[in-house]
């Protein structure tokens, strides 16, 4: 969660859906094929299933998926499903009422409870389930959460506690890292065999390395702090107000909107994007795993200069 002190980004600055939508057609013709919608909580945004179904019906988008905290999932649901929506993220943290208050500063376990079986419902049969990894605070729950994953027929996501953008209470010791991630979960539940996106033997490029237990439940596991994957990573952020960044750790990005606000056509915003690209060196995770005495990478008072630092406001 953002520090309570917390600069909004101006609404005027918010790019339109239909900005959104050439945004997203010059990407398109630069080979882009996947949309992941993010935040913050993209369920904030009104009529969220407009930006849906006029992404969904163009040429060439192959996967538009959505990631949410399921606050307000069991409203949406079903309209998203019927705009085109492919897949649900749910980021879920804790299964425990009380450890969900600690962590969320709410009372909303049971709406995300209902948004997940909303989700369900409204015919998403490819559902994933985020959970970031806090030493002392919900390590001991991993194995209650692959079963939930196997009882609603989702992939459970677990995620190394990163230090970006407003994790300003981060330190190395509130990580548990891959290896003791996959340590726990062998002990109760014996061989795991590393998997593809496909189901095969082998890891593929995206960011979660997935895994399969015995009884064929597979899971996933995000370790950008303890295995950077920089060299491997195709990922790129826009923000609501049209910020374009490379890398979940960069200081600063392209500000698209002002060239979408200044007329450029989709031919124009491609070149652009293809030049920043084929310029880009980001190793941000790479870089910070090397530093020594590494502890939050931005302090309070910048966040608050600058909500651009901030990881939800950049899709993290």
């Amino acid at each position: 969660m953002p520090e309570q002190e917390y600069v909004w980004l101006p609404r005027a600055d918010v790019l339109t859906y239909e900005e959104l939508g050439l945004l997203v057609d010059a990407l398109l013709d630069l080979g882009v094929d996947k949309v992941r919608l993010t935040g913050g909580e993209p369920l904030a945004r009104a009529d969220l299933p407009v930006l849906v179904g006029q992404l969904a019906g163009k040429p060439g988008l192959a996967d538009l998926a959505l990631t949410t905290n399921g606050v307000l999932l069991a409203d949406h649901a079903g309209d998203l499903r019927r705009a085109g929506l492919g897949r649900l993220t749910v980021s879920l943290d804790t299964l425990r009422v009380d450890r969900f208050r600690l962590l969320t500063g709410r009372d909303a376990h049971g709406r995300v409870m209902a948004g997940i079986t909303a989700a369900r419902a409204a015919g998403f049969t490819t559902l994933k389930i985020d959970t970031v990894v806090l030493r002392g605070h919900n390590d001991d729950e991993l194995g209650d959460l692959l079963a939930f994953g196997r009882e609603i027929a989702a992939e459970v996501r677990f995620i190394e506690y990163m230090d970006v953008g407003g994790a300003t209470r981060w330190s190395p010791g509130a990580v548990v890292s891959r290896a003791e991630i996959l340590a726990s979960i062998a002990c109760t539940h014996g061989v795991i065999t590393p998997i593809d996106a496909e189901g095969r033997e082998t890891r593929g490029s995206n960011p979660a390395e997935r895994f399969r237990l015995r009884d064929g439940a597979t899971f996933g596991i995000i370790a950008s702090t303890t295995a950077p994957f920089c060299r491997a990573c195709d990922r790129a952020r826009v923000t609501a107000d049209g910020r374009w960044y490379q890398c979940l750790y960069a200081r600063s990005g392209v500000d698209l909107r002002a060239h979408l606000r200044a007329g450029r056509t989709r031919a124009e915003l491609a070149a652009l994007i293809t030049r920043a690209w084929e310029a880009r060196d980001d190793r941000g995770a790479e870089e910070r795993h090397g530093a020594e005495n590494r502890g939050p990478i931005i302090p309070v008072e910048a966040l608050r200069r600058d909500p651009h630092l901030e990881m939800h406001t950049r899709g993290g």
